[in-house]
C-alpha cells in the first residue's frame, strides 16, 4: 500500500494540462482567470481519466477481500481448532485448522486480507472519496455556472464591469434553460409518483442524472465521429498525395476565409475612425472610444490621432451611443481575433504544403538524401544524428508503414469499442470485450495488468473524443488552434467541453467493464468510490434502464455515417464546400490551392535571393558600408545619407546603381511572364556583364555618378 502512484499521476496530470494550456492558449496575452480557470477544468478532466483506473483495482481488492470473508468465516466457540469454510452456493469445503495462537491473533478482518494481496497503489479508503468529491464538484460548478459567464464575458464589449456580467447573463440563458429543463422533467416524473419521496439525496441524485445525460449526448456524438476518424487520419498521413491534395483544398478554402476576415476588420476599423472622428476630445464617450482603440492595430491609431481635434457640442451631431459603442468593441475584438488566428492558419498550412512536396520529391530521389526547399532550424544535437540520409529512410521508408501498423491497430480498437458499446448491458454471457479481459485479469488479481488495461481502454475513448472536440468548429465561432492563437472564448469553450463529457464518460466506461451495478443489476459488485460519489440513477428508472444503456447503440450509426462521409456530402450538397474525391468543384479548389502554393513559393524563393544578395554585399564591403546602404533604402525613413569615409567605395557603389537602362522587349516579356526582376543595386565591381548590361564600374567615364539623383527604394518590383 503506498500512495506514491497516486501522487505521480496527479503531478503528471498537471504538468500535461499545464503543457496542453501553453501549446493552445498565450499565457502572456489572455486574462490570469481565464488561465486559472481553464488550467482547473483541463487539469481535474484529465485527472479522472488517470486515476479511475487506481480506483478500479482497488475495488478488485476490497472485492476480494469481502469474498474471502463472507466464504471464510472464524469460528472461535468450537472446542476444536478446526474452522468451517462455506462457499458461496452454500456446501461446506475442507476444515481448515488453527492453532490456539491463530484464535488469539486472527480476527475477523485479518485473516480475509492475508488472502488477498493489496495492489501498490492501494490508499486509505477515505483518500479517493474525498478526491472524486473535490474533482467533480468543482468541475461541475465551473462547466455550469463559472465558465459560460467567463466566456461570454470575455467577449461582451461592453466598458463596465456590471455591464459584461449583464451580458453575459442574457447571453447563457439558452445553456441554463436547457439544463433547467432537463432537471425540470426529472423532477416532475419523481414528483408524480407517490411511492417516492423527494429530499436533498434524491434531488443531487437528479441534478447529477441531468447532467450525465447531457454529458451521454454529446459523448456519443463525438465518439461517433472520432471512432472512425482516428484511424483515418492515421492512415491518410501515409498517402502523401492524397494528404497533399488535401491541403491544397484547404488552402485553397483558407484563402477565401482569409480574405473575408481581412475585409470584415477593414469594415470595423472604418467604423472605428468614424466613430473617432465623431466623437472627440472633450465628449464624455471619448474614453470608451481610447478603449477601443487599444484593441486596434497601431497603424489605425496613429491614423486616428492625427485627425482628432476638440469640437463644439452645443450643435446637433450624429454621435454614436454608448450601447452601440458596446456593440463596435465587441466586433472589434471579435474580428481581430479572428484576422491573427486565419493568419496563422495559413501560414501552418502553407508550411504543411511545402513539406509533403518536399516529401513526394524526396521519395524519388536516386542519393537518398533527403532535402529541404527552405532551411530548417534543428537543435545541434539532433542534427548530429538526425542527419539527412537517416531523416529519408525514416520520412520516405519507415514512418509510412508506421502509421500504417498504427491504423490497423486503432481500427481494431474502435471495433471493440463498437462492439462492447453495443453488448456491455449483457450480463450473461459476457459479451463485452473489455469486461472479458478485466475479468481474466481478476482471477489471478493482476492489478498491474488491469490498470494497464484500464488506462489503455479509457485513454482510447478520451482520445477518439477529445479528437472531435479539438477538431471542431462551428461557423469560425469555437476553433483551437495551436501556437498560442487560441482565444479565451474558444479555451473556455474546450474546458466546459471536457468537464461535460469526461463524467459520463467514466461511467460508461465502468459499464463497459461490468463494473456498475445498476448496468449489471447485481447487488454482491463491490462499488469504486467514483460511482459512490456519482451516485445511481434508479429513482429514474427510465433513464437508468433505457436512455444511458441503449442510446450508446447510436453510436454505431454515426460510425457508419462518418464511414462513408455521409455529412460531408450533404454539406457538399448543400453549398457547404468539402473535400469530395470524385467532385469537380473539390478539384477545381485543389488546382487554386497548388496555385496558391505556387506564388507563395515563389515569394520566399525572392526573400531568399535577396537576402542572400543583402549577405554577400555585406561580406564584401563590411558592416559600414552595409549599414550606409540599409539607411539609403530604407523606404520607411527619410534620412540624409552620411558620407562615409571610403569615397572610392561609395562612387562605386553609386555608379553601379545609376546605371541606365533601355527597356527592352525582353524586359517587357519578362515581367509579364512574372518572371523575378534583376536587382542592379547589388552588383558586384567585379562583374563584367550580368543580364547584358555592362557594368558601370568599367566604365567611369560614360556612367558619371550624379549625386543628385535619388535612388528608388531597394526591392520596389519583388511583387511584380
Amino acid at each position: 500500500m503506498s500512495a506514491g502512484p497516486l501522487v505521480v499521476e496527479i503531478i503528471c496530470t498537471c504538468f500535461l494540462a499545464a503543457f496542453l494550456l501553453h501549446r493552445y492558449g498565450d499565457l502572456r496575452k489572455q486574462h490570469v482567470l481565464v488561465t486559472l480557470f481553464t488550467f482547473i477544468a483541463w487539469y481535474f478532466s484529465f485527472m479522472i481519466i488517470f486515476i479511475l483506473p487506481l480506483d478500479v483495482s482497488s475495488t478488485f481488492y476490497k472485492q476480494c477481500v469481502e469474498e474471502k470473508r463472507r466464504s471464510l468465516p472464524i469460528s472461535t466457540d468450537s472446542p476444536s481448532n478446526l474452522t468451517t469454510t462455506t462457499a458461496s452456493n452454500g456446501t461446506t469445503t475442507t476444515p481448515v485448522t488453527l492453532s490456539s495462537s491463530a484464535h488469539t491473533h486472527i480476527g475477523l478482518r485479518s485473516l480475509p486480507e492475508d488472502h488477498c494481496i493489496a495492489p501498490v497503489s492501494h490508499v486509505p479508503d477515505y483518500v479517493l472519496p474525498t478526491l472524486w468529491k473535490i474533482v467533480y464538484w468543482t468541475s461541475q460548478f465551473l462547466t455550469w455556472l463559472l465558465l459560460p459567464m467567463m466566456q461570454s464575458y470575455s467577449r461582451a464589449g461592453d466598458f463596465t464591469v456590471m455591464g459584461k456580467l449583464r451580458t453575459a447573463v442574457v447571453q447563457n440563458l439558452i445553456y441554463y434553460g436547457t439544463y433547467l429543463l432537463i432537471f425540470g422533467i426529472c423532477l416532475i416524473y419523481v414528483a408524480a409518483r407517490p411511492d417516492l419521496h423527494i429530499d436533498a439525496e434524491k434531488l443531487k441524485v437528479i441534478g447529477v442524472t441531468a447532467s450525465n445525460t447531457w454529458g451521454l449526448f454529446l459523448l456519443v456524438l463525438l465518439l461517433g465521429y472520432g471512432l472512425v476518424e482516428v484511424p483515418r487520419y492515421v492512415w491518410n498521413q501515409s498517402k502523401h498525395s492524397y494528404t497533399l491534395s488535401r491541403t491544397y483544398f484547404k488552402l485553397a478554402k483558407q484563402s477565401v476565409e482569409k480574405t473575408e476576415a481581412e475585409e470584415q476588420l477593414e469594415d470595423v476599423l472604418e467604423e472605428v475612425k468614424q466613430a473617432s472622428e465623431k466623437i472627440r476630445y472633450n465628449h464624455s464617450l471619448r474614453r470608451h472610444v481610447e478603449t477601443i482603440l487599444e484593441k486596434c492595430p497601431e497603424t489605425v491609431r496613429n491614423s486616428v490621432s492625427r485627425t482628432e481635434d476638440y469640437e463644439d457640442y452645443n450643435k446637433s451631431i450624429d454621435t454614436p451611443s454608448e450601447k452601440s459603442l458596446a456593440k463596435l468593441h465587441g466586433s472589434v475584438i471579435y474580428s481581430m481575433q479572428t484576422n491573427k488566428r486565419h493568419q496563422t492558419q495559413w501560414s501552418m498550412m502553407m508550411q504543411k504544403a511545402f513539406d509533403l512536396e518536399d516529401l513526394i520529391l524526396n521519395e524519388v530521389s536516386m542519393d537518398r538524401r533527403y532535402k529541404h526547399s527552405f532551411a530548417v532550424q534543428r537543435n545541434a544535437v539532433l542534427q548530429k544524428f538526425f542527419t539527412p540520409t537517416v531523416e529519408w529512410y525514416w520520412r520516405c521508408l519507415c514512418a509510412p508503414w508506421v502509421c500504417r501498423v498504427m491504423a490497423v491497430v486503432l481500427t481494431i480498437f474502435s471495433f471493440m469499442v463498437v462492439w462492447s458499446e453495443c453488448l456491455f448491458f449483457i450480463k450473461e454471457p459476457v459479451l463485452s470485450l473489455f469486461a472479458l479481459f478485466i475479468n481474466l485479469a481478476k482471477e489471478n488479481y493482476d492489478y498491474v495488468y488491469i490498470e494497464l488495461a484500464s488506462i489503455i481502454t479509457i485513454a482510447y475513448i478520451c482520445t477518439c473524443a477529445y479528437y472531435s472536440v479539438f477538431q471542431i468548429k462551428i461557423l469560425n465561432y469555437y476553433y483551437i488552434a495551436p501556437h498560442h492563437q487560441t482565444n479565451e472564448y474558444s479555451l473556455i469553450f474546450t474546458g466546459m467541453l471536457l468537464c461535460r463529457l469526461t463524467p459520463p464518460m467514466c461511467l460508461n466506461f465502468l459499464g463497459l467493464i461490468h463494473l456498475d451495478s445498476h448496468v449489471t443489476h447485481s447487488e454482491n459488485i463491490q462499488e469504486t468510490a467514483y460511482t459512490l460519489i456519482m451516485g445511481h440513477m434508479d429513482v429514474i428508472p427510465i433513464i437508468s434502464d433505457g436512455f444511458n444503456i441503449y442510446f450508446p447503440i447510436l453510436v454505431v450509426l454515426l460510425c457508419i455515417c462518418t464511414y462513408f462521409s455521409l455529412g460531408s456530402r450533404v454539406l457538399h450538397f448543400l453549398g457547404i464546400n468539402q473535400f469530395i474525391g470524385d467532385d469537380d468543384l473539390t478539384q477545381e479548389l485543389v488546382d487554386e490551392g497548388k496555385e496558391l502554393v505556387k506564388r507563395e513559393r515563389r515569394r520566399l524563393d525572392r526573400k531568399m535571393d535577396s537576402d542572400a544578395r543583402r549577405r554577400e554585399w555585406v561580406s564584401r564591403f563590411g558592416d559600414s558600408t552595409s549599414s550606409t546602404r540599409s539607411t539609403r533604402f530604407d523606404a520607411s525613413e527619410d534620412v540624409k545619407i552620411q558620407p562615409s569615409v571610403a569615397s572610392q567605395d561609395i562612387a562605386l557603389r553609386e555608379s553601379s546603381y545609376t546605371t541606365p537602362r533601355n527597356i527592352s522587349t525582353h524586359d517587357k516579356s519578362g515581367l509579364i511572364n512574372e518572371e523575378e526582376p534583376m536587382d542592379f543595386t547589388d552588383l558586384p565591381s567585379s562583374a563584367s556583364h550580368v543580364g547584358g548590361y555592362q557594368s558601370a564600374a568599367q566604365h567611369p567615364r560614360t556612367h558619371a555618378p550624379r549625386p543628385s539623383s535619388r535612388v528608388p527604394p531597394r526591392g520596389i518590383f519583388d511583387d511584380v
